[in-house]
């Protein structure tokens, strides 16, 4: 056993909780599950890479280990970095967590991408999309580097994945979920989310080592259970979307009987087909006149651009019927801008 596995294994040994001040908190180098001591919640800092001064770029890691063995759940927030609601959620999730009664491991990381967090942006250093370049590369670029780390040090222990986003910067989204609908346990694990609308998404495929993948995309190919969900508003808690997310995570919890309650599947009313963003070929002011959630019918008039003068420039209608499921904030909008995410609902025969 190296150094770095006895160190690891002397802290988890230790018992220590949720709560530890900062700097008890050991950086390690990988997750050794079977070293974490059953019956405990550990936190720990898990090294990704180095910066330009050759400090660590580390992540937090929060393990809940119950006494029974059971299945590992995995939640991850802020692939983007101004994504933070899903922060909050794992927070509260472990605080409030009886691991007494927990059947399983659950596996939480509160900010995957710390850079971008720390500097306000949705994407990488480099200006890369993180979750454009799974499942990265050994000796890539940054994001590339970054990406392969996530992808061999963290989506391998999990049997169950949820990716926590938000809109980003200049849009907001209603609470939704993308997911293979086709799939009963992926079906199963987005209903219990209670999301306001499920947009059916298997996600990009992945072939060989390519990049350019999401980390949903990237967990399904190693055969985990994963799916994406959207919580709200970027660069802000939001406590509704939080509280929301907490009832979800709960609900999964249940169902996969690491908790000893018992759950239900729910219906799910607004289950989408498929959705895309309608995007201005004019620019101006924008005013946009149909809300999050609202159902949509073709020929509908969405929005409108104006000139500085007030003047309407152009009308914009809904090319189909279809629900709201994100929209544009900003009014200044050039051509090329987004206007709505429209979800196509499935006939109720699907």
């Amino acid at each position: 056993m190296n150094l770095c596995k006895l160190l690891f294994f002397a802290f988890c040994s230790s018992g220590l909780l949720f709560g530890q001040t900062a700097n008890e908190v050991l950086t390690i180098q990988e997750i050794d599950l079977d070293n974490i001591k059953s019956g405990s919640i550990q936190k720990f800092w898990l090294q990704l890479g180095s910066d330009s001064q050759n400090k660590p770029i580390s992540i937090p890691v929060l393990v809940a280990k119950g006494n029974e063995t059971g299945p590992v759940l995995g939640l991850t927030a802020a692939i983007h970095g101004n994504e933070l609601n899903g922060i909050a959620i794992i927070q509260n999730t472990f605080r409030g967590l009886d691991v007494s009664m927990l059947k399983g491991t659950l596996i939480g990381v509160p900010g995957i991408n710390p850079i971008s967090i720390s500097n306000h942006k949705r994407k990488y250093i480099d200006d890369e999309d993180l979750n454009r370049n799974f499942p990265g590369k050994k000796e890539g670029n940054r994001s590339q580097q970054m990406a392969y780390q996530i992808n061999e040090k963290v989506l391998p222990h999990f049997d169950f994945h949820i990716d926590m986003h938000t809109a980003s910067f200049g849009r907001i989204n209603a609470l939704y979920g993308r997911g293979d609908m086709a799939n009963d346990t992926l079906a199963a694990m987005l209903k219990l989310q209670l999301p306001d609308i499920i947009v059916s998404n298997k996600g990009k495929p992945s072939f060989g080592t390519s990049s350019g993948l999401t980390m949903r995309a990237a967990a399904l190919a190693q055969g985990i259970k994963s799916i994406t969900v959207e919580y709200g508003d970027p660069q802000v808690y939001q406590p509704v979307m939080i509280e929301r997310g907490e009832r979800g995570i709960d609900n999964l919890l249940k169902w996969l009987k690491m908790k000893p309650q018992n759950v239900e599947v729910p219906e799910i009313e607004n289950v989408c087909s498929k959705s895309y963003w309608l995007f201005a070929d004019q620019g101006g002011l924008l005013e946009i006149g149909v809300s999050l959630n609202e159902k949509v019918s073709k020929g509908q008039r969405i929005a409108m651009v104006k000139n500085s003068f007030g003047e309407v420039l152009k009308e914009f209608y809904a090319p189909e019927e279809g629900i709201v499921i994100g929209k544009s904030t900003n009014p200044v909008n050039m051509s090329g801008g987004r206007i709505i995410h429209l979800g196509i609902l499935k006939s109720p025969s699907k």
